[in-house]
């Protein structure tokens, strides 16, 4: 079970009137969405507890770092960052961009496609950082997908978002999650699970992550060697690991889950 000591009591957030709480600007059809949809949907099948909103920064670039556990935890992370004064830009499989109203919708909500294992992979990073340049809120997992541990652990991860951080410059925030993949299944679709009756879904963001130390290593020419973009990766993911464990109420395994051997690994060889 989740652990409730460090879930802030108050009132529910989720039911402030959104114009109170979120002055950014932000595509029409994001307001329609979450107002229309995602406020009467959500409730269905889950039971908010959130915390930390106060780490989210009300303005400027913003890079938040989050844990993926689920096809579904998408929706509930990005009524958090909502509600919390920011619309987020996700990097999605370019896949969901041809599926008709989904791909229309996420253009106009402007999320940013990722078009795997093509010349165009390298795309999605560029949209994201011109986003980041623009003062936009941006999402991204350090794991690239959804975690393969099968305890829902944050696995191993790509250079990603480390290369955004130090290219940027921009606060970067870490959000950890539990109970998303109760509602939908974790890595595959499980629709019998809807019909399971509410689960708890806890999100919780942290304060911002301090990369100082890291960005002084960047070399003049900005480009961040291979070495320097996994150190920042697994700062991010064993910073994340440690919310999630106080989230869980619960140690983290020993070592990360890696997909290409199939098992955990000491997150120091990665």
């Amino acid at each position: 079970m989740p652990h409730r000591s460090t879930v802030e009591r108050r009132r529910k957030p989720w039911r402030v009137p959104l114009n109170q709480v979120n002055h950014e600007p932000g595509p029409w059809v994001y307001r329609y969405l979450v107002l229309k949809l995602a406020r009467l949907v959500i409730p269905l099948v889950a039971r908010r507890h959130w915390a930390g909103q106060a780490n989210v920064p009300q303005a400027g670039g913003l890079l938040v770092v989050a844990n993926h556990i689920s096809n579904f935890d998408p929706i509930l992370l990005g009524e958090y960052l909502i509600y919390s004064g920011r619309w987020p830009r996700y990097l999605g499989k370019s896949e969901i961009w041809k599926v008709p109203v989904l791909g229309w919708v996420a253009r106009k909500c402007e999320q940013i496609p990722v078009y795997r294992d093509t010349d165009q992979a390298r795309d999605s990073l560029v949209h994201a950082r011109r986003a980041l340049e623009r003062g936009k809120a941006v999402v991204i997992y350090p794991e690239g997908t959804i975690t393969g541990d099968p305890d829902g652990w944050p696995m191993s991860g790509r250079r990603g978002a480390a290369q955004l951080a130090l290219q940027t410059g921009v606060t970067v925030i870490p959000v950890a999650q539990v109970g998303a993949n109760e509602i939908l299944g974790q890595k595959e679709l499980e629709w019998r699970r809807l019909f399971g009756g509410r689960r708890d879904v806890h999100i919780q963001a942290g304060p911002a992550v301090d990369l100082t130390a890291f960005r002084a290593r960047v070399p003049d020419d900005g480009a961040a060697p291979k070495e320097l973009l996994d150190e920042v990766t697994d700062h991010f993911l064993d910073t994340l690991t440690a919310m999630v464990a106080d989230l869980r109420d619960e140690p983290p395994p020993v070592g990360r889950w890696d997909m290409r051997v199939g098992g955990r690994v000491d997150s120091s060889t990665h």
